[in-house]
């Protein structure tokens, strides 16, 4: 009786022992799978980390990006592979088949994803701060202090007055984090490769540094609405330069009084003092009047060959121009369009 006994218990014993290592290795199974189990977001998702956040803002970000296939565990593995402590500041892409312990491993390692930062049309150092800081993690207000900083210009080979045509406008690749100085000298880089030597050696032969292209290219580009007239109005523009001629641009006006929203240069506006008064000084100004884009710069470097010196803008309003030769001509343009704006009470 005795023996039938301990043998029983002996069976309950095995049969416990069994079933707990069953559930063990059910559960192991499950945590590998868990762990290991490859992530499948519909598209790249991207975490930011800014200098204000911790490791619970990491967390709640892949969480809300349905990057976190289970909370518990990858506290666990963050733990095991001392993230917590080590969280990095950065932009980093989650992609399909990754697993949690290699989103550990990219976080505490700080191997950021690169982001492309593209700016155009841009007329105002405010502007540029303000697109580029958009698209950082960096401020305006630092790249803006260097973007007024005499002594950063000159660093890099400019002034301040014409620092902006350091940035060429298009799509770089950069890494979220960038700082002011190391941004600063990333463009200065970009700006020497756009300044190629087929490029430098145009701005020789019209007489230009390649500083003064742009500024006269930033002249073009808000005086021509249509791209495929920056090549004519560059063109006159040159014609001028080389008779002595002021230039006579009315967007260098706007720019001196401060508002580009003008519709109707009036006399008030063109008394104004400023070496960017294109009416009142000789020559191109002091810097660019907006930051130009590569097709008025390429424009400028290859202007239509004419005989143009003047030009007003159409009666139609369409925002092209009608070129002259002579003052006369000129004249008469100036007058019809001068009656269009009466017509439409524009003063």
């Amino acid at each position: 009786m005795e023996q039938t006994h301990k043998r029983k218990s002996h069976k309950t014993l095995l049969w416990t022992a069994g079933l707990l290592l069953v559930i063990l290795l059910a559960a192991a199974i499950y945590v590998y799978r868990q762990v290991f189990a490859p992530l499948n977001p519909v598209d790249t998702v991207y975490i930011y980390i800014d200098e204000e956040k911790d490791y619970e803002d990491v967390i709640l970000q892949l969480k809300e990006n349905d990057a976190l296939p289970s909370e518990k565990i990858f506290r666990l593995l963050a733990e095991k592979m001392n993230y917590p402590e080590r969280v990095k500041s950065g932009r980093y892409g989650i992609s399909a088949g990754m697993t949690m312990p290699d989103v550990i491993r990219i976080l505490r390692s700080g191997n950021q994803s690169p982001v492309n930062i593209t700016f155009n049309n841009i007329r105002t150092r405010e502007d540029l701060a303000g697109r580029l800081a958009g698209q950082l993690m960096i401020d305006s207000l630092s790249l803006l202090k260097n973007l007024y900083d005499p002594a950063v210009a000159e660093e890099m080979g400019f002034n301040v007055e014409n620092f902006t045509t350091m940035f060429i406008p298009n799509t770089y690749e950069v890494y979220w984090t960038t700082d002011a100085t190391s941004l600063m000298q990333r463009m200065k880089s970009e700006y020497d490769r756009f300044w190629n030597e087929a490029r430098r050696k145009k701005a020789e032969e019209m007489g230009l540094t390649p500083v003064e292209v742009s500024t006269l290219a930033s002249i073009v580009e808000e005086e021509a609405t249509y791209a495929e007239e920056y090549p004519i109005v560059a063109g006159l523009y040159l014609n001028r330069l080389k008779r002595g001629m002021r230039l006579e641009a009315d967007p260098t006006v706007k720019f001196a009084v401060g508002d580009f929203s003008l519709r109707r240069i009036l006399y008030k506006h063109l008394e104004v003092e400023s070496p960017y008064n294109t009416y009142r000084r000789e020559g191109l100004p002091p810097g660019p009047i907006r930051i130009p884009s590569i097709a008025a710069i390429n424009a400028t470097l290859s202007p239509e060959q004419h005989n143009y010196l003047f030009m007003c803008a159409k009666d139609d309003l369409s925002g092209r121009h009608n070129f002259a030769v002579t003052h006369a001509e000129h004249a008469r343009n100036a007058a019809r369009y001068q009656r269009a704006l009466n017509e439409r009470g524009i003063y």
